[in-house]
């Protein structure tokens, strides 16, 4: 069969990798094409358009690149006339999927979609036109199953997939990984201060302006693959340490972190990493965010899946040096360590095992059989 999948971003690319992995276990006979990324590309099949092409952040870059969002809709509607697949798999990134949907429910091809906007946040009005234009739903956060019942829209949660990669990660060796990157024997730091120019260029400086207060360990930042290390020193220094294709291993050699918002929180917290969470925006667009987000206490995703405070989020004028120093200290000091880590086994286990990308793949395939 044909299977056409869309993600817009990182972590949609490493998850649409997975699935595709799977689903070439249960039909021998798939055929991809697809919008993704190079772990995607991996897979085989045929890439339509790269994520780093699709990827604006906040409501002012979004607006001021409409007319590209716009065209590449237009585009991806066309390539998918054009090809006939036999289902179209979508990938979170909502603002562009969600207008997909619907055409591709026109043409009578089914539409399934791996991991649910956040919806429960903000935008809860898409309920409705997931009901009528997505055929299955397969969420991986445990409460969102309750939240789509609400609305009388049964939906499946396979678990988290984050789980799938990183049950295989081998063991590390932590003094050829400082060897291999250049990194002296001082405990580590990492800094994950996201993968697009407009928020490192915001955050970098305010994780490493807390490095004069922590002399015994050595701050490192994990670099995204859409930027080069000539724009992370512009940003943060020529003597700047970067890590790059290895945020994993980075994390897993670390005491602590500190994590921009977004999957990277959950990423971090499921390598049992104690960790601070930063989030500083544009001011209009936070305050835009302000007031269309709703029924939701958090920013990370820990913390919402917990439904507690689990690590601390620094959040817009509450990023700043003082409070970082304050909370790095904390969690690298007891008693504040040791109650991270025990609340990150409880989380572990909220998510369930591995085998999220099997069990999505098993559910696309038998459907398919059935249609």
């Amino acid at each position: 069969m044909k299977y056409y999948i869309i993600a817009g971003e990182a972590s949609g690319d490493l998850h649409g990798s997975n699935l595709m992995k799977e689903i070439k276990r249960k039909d021998a006979s798939a055929e991809f094409r697809f919008w993704g990324g190079d772990l995607m590309a991996e897979q085989g099949g045929k890439p339509v358009k790269h994520y780093r092409d699709l990827a604006f952040m906040g409501f002012i870059e979004v607006a001021m690149n409409l007319r590209t969002i716009l065209g590449n809709i237009k585009f991806c509607k066309k390539d998918i006339e054009n090809w006939k697949p036999d289902a179209v798999i979508l990938i979170d990134y909502p603002g562009f999927n969600l207008r997909v949907a619907e055409f591709v429910k026109s043409l009578g091809i089914k539409v399934y979609y791996y991991i649910s906007p956040q919806i429960w946040a903000w935008k809860s009005g898409r309920v409705h036109t997931i009901k009528k234009f997505v055929d299955r739903m397969f969420v991986i956060l445990p409460f969102e199953k309750d939240f789509y019942a609400k609305y009388d829209y049964e939906v499946d949660f396979v678990g988290h997939p984050l789980l799938d990669a990183m049950k295989d990660l081998p063991d590390l060796d932590l003094e050829k990984f400082k060897s291999e990157n250049n990194l002296d024997e001082r405990k580590v730091i990492a800094l994950l201060p996201g993968s697009r120019k407009q928020e490192i260029s915001v955050k970098l400086p305010i994780m490493l302006s807390v490095q004069k207060d922590f002399p015994e360990f050595q701050f490192v930042v994990a670099g995204a693959p859409s930027q080069d290390a000539g724009f992370y020193k512009e940003v943060g220094g020529k003597d700047l340490k970067i890590v790059f294709g290895k945020t994993y291993d980075l994390l897993r050699s670390s005491e602590a972190a500190l994590v921009t918002s977004g999957t990277a929180t959950l990423e971090t917290a499921l390598l049992n990493i104690p960790e601070v969470v930063c989030y500083k925006g544009s001011r209009i667009s936070y305050e835009i965010g302000k007031r269309v987000v709703k029924y939701i206490d958090y920013i990370s995703l820990v913390n919402l899946i917990m439904d507690k405070e689990v690590v601390k989020e620094l959040i817009q004028s509450e990023l700043n040096t003082k409070n970082l120093k304050t909370e790095l200290t904390k969690i690298l000091t007891e008693p504040k360590r040791s109650q991270v880590l025990n609340d990150y086994r409880e989380l572990r286990e909220k998510l369930g095992g591995a085998g999220a990308s099997g069990r999505t793949a098993e559910l696309i395939v038998e459907d398919l059989k059935r249609f």
